[in-house]
Formats: structure tokens, C-alpha cells, sequence
């Protein structure tokens, strides 16, 4: 969603409702309005549940998600953690060759590639942004 819609998150989601159970661990995880998305992550491991289910109810609480754990949104004075003068291995600019089929990659599989190679999650976000890869969709439904 835009900056137009902050305030406005719950709107993608007619007819769901709030779970108090996740809402006061979201609530126990959030500083000033937003949840990171690694505590969201936490939040639906430690609950059993998935990614999505936790944004859906960020989202219908009207809190933010911040600090992508790619650096794809969420930080401040930037809004992005990428670092554009990346040096992409052999091995990860192979996977990315091989996913990349003129679609977007999921996080999920993002994720799955840098477990895979050892590397951290913002570094295949910083890849991705320099290879010109859109990433979606976001686990969290952020995008």
C-alpha cells in the first residue's frame, strides 16, 4: 500500500476480524504504531501460524511494518536498507538467473535462496534491487 493509505490498511481486509490472542503479541512487539517484520516473523513462528496471517491482523490493527528484512522498505531517513554497489557472487547470480522468469521472485523463495547460499536476507535484496528483480509477493503482504 502507498503513504495514501496509511491509516487505511484494514480496508484489504472486508469482513476479517481481529484475533486478541495475535493482537497482544503484536501489540507486546510494536514501537510507535509499527512491528518489524522480523518480530512479525517471530510472532508467527512462536504462534504456529503464517507469515500472512500475522500482516493481515498488523494490518487490521492499522499498525505499519517496518525494517523489511531484505531493506526493501521501512527504514528511516531512507526508506530502503539496499546497498547499490553490491558485488553479486557467481553462485547467487545464478540462482537468481534460474528464478527469474520475467515474474517478480517471492520473499519466500528470496529467503529460501539465501539460506541456501549461506548469505544474508539483504543481500539478496540488494541483488534483486541491483539486477533490477522485483520481489513480490511480500510473506507479510506488504506488497
Amino acid at each position: 500500500m502507498t503513504h495514501e493509505d496509511k491509516g487505511h490498511y484494514a480496508n484489504k481486509h472486508q469482513g476479517k476480524n481481529i484475533d486478541e490472542t495475535i493482537s497482544k503479541r503484536i501489540e507486546s512487539l510494536a514501537d510507535n504504531g509499527s512491528v518489524s517484520c522480523a518480530a512479525a516473523h517471530r510472532i508467527a513462528k512462536d504462534l504456529g501460524i503464517s507469515p500472512s496471517d500475522i500482516g493481515v491482523q498488523i494490518d487490521l490493527m492499522e499498525y505499519r511494518i517496518s525494517k523489511c528484512q531484505m531493506g526493501l522498505f521501512g527504514y528511516s531517513p531512507e526508506k530502503k536498507r539496499i546497498d547499490p554497489e553490491i558485488e553479486i557472487s557467481k553462485n547467487l547470480q545464478g540462482q537468481l538467473d534460474k528464478e527469474n522468469t520475467q515474474e517478480p521472485i517471492s520473499c519466500s523463495k528470496c529467503w529460501e535462496i539465501a539460506g541456501r547460499l549461506k548469505i544474508k536476507k539483504l543481500d539478496i535484496g540488494s541483488a534483486c534491487e541491483k539486477k533490477d528483480i522485483r520481489i513480490k509477493p511480500c510473506q507479510l503482504g506488504a506488497f
